[in-house]
């Protein structure tokens, strides 16, 4: 399947939601919850949603990448895929008005979305540029922390998107990503399945494919340092297989 293809279902898919902001069942958890049920279902705390503005939660995540990050006074933050700015928000309020988060994402609608959102709400010490995750647009190492929620899962070509993390980050930079993988390959049927793409889960690898992607692109010292499972039916076959949502933390040398 042509990778451009798969861009424009997800693409679509997402301007869908920021259009009409609701969210997305991205993260298994079932449609007709809400957003913020969804947060917290991943590992949001209510003094986190409480902290960020409420529109900015449309219940898209499989993991709370900032609450791993440790992020610190003065950082400069970025965010792979950052929808409308939930995460990016969240990290703003760890940096202070010192530091600065990027948020990058490639669908126009959830860019105008974050960038109204904080606008609205004054906060100054962020920004949203429109732009591939496999092609960011950010200068070579320059962020001291990159973060990213069921976003690259998305991603057709995983190995340039974690290619494109190392090379914006500054040495002994981080990587803190909460993606969706699976245990172990998916069925032909699912993964040539757009609809399965825009819902995070026909672009699952297998978890040590997903590892070793992120170890070739460069990073060391990787942990997982978090986990959960659901399952999802492949409609060709029947055949019904586990997904497993994980956070993983790495470093750049």
């Amino acid at each position: 399947m042509k990778d451009d293809r798969i861009k424009d279902v997800v693409k679509d898919r997402y301007s869908q939601i920021a259009e009409r902001s609701q969210q997305s069942c991205c993260s298994g958890c079932g449609c007709g919850v809400s957003p913020s049920a969804l947060a917290e279902a991943v590992g949001y705390s209510k003094q986190d949603l409480e902290g960020i503005p409420d529109e900015a939660s449309l219940g898209l995540g499989c993991g709370n990448p900032t609450a791993i990050a440790e992020l610190r006074e003065g950082e400069t933050v970025l965010d792979l895929g950052s929808g409308a700015g939930m995460d990016v928000f969240l990290a703003a309020n760890k940096v202070g008005p010192a530091g600065t988060v990027i948020g990058v994402d490639m669908t126009e609608a959830m860019i105008d979305k974050a960038s109204a959102i904080a606008m609205r709400n004054g906060l100054k010490n962020v920004e949203f540029r429109l732009g591939e995750i496999e092609k960011l647009p950010v200068e070579d190492n320059c962020v001291d922390t990159i973060i990213s929620n069921c976003a690259i899962n998305l991603s057709p070509n995983k190995s340039k998107v974690f290619s494109e993390a190392y090379r914006v980050l500054k040495p002994e930079g981080k990587l803190i990503v909460s993606d969706i993988v699976a245990e172990r390959a998916l069925p032909d049927g699912m993964k040539e399945d757009l609809e399965a793409w825009a819902g995070c889960i026909a672009g699952a690898l297998e978890q040590n494919e997903y590892l070793e992607e992120i170890r070739v692109a460069g990073f060391g010292d990787l942990q997982i340092v978090a986990n959960g499972e659901f399952h999802a039916e492949d409609l060709e076959s029947g055949e019904t297989v586990k997904l497993l949502s994980v956070s993983v933390k790495a470093y750049k040398p």
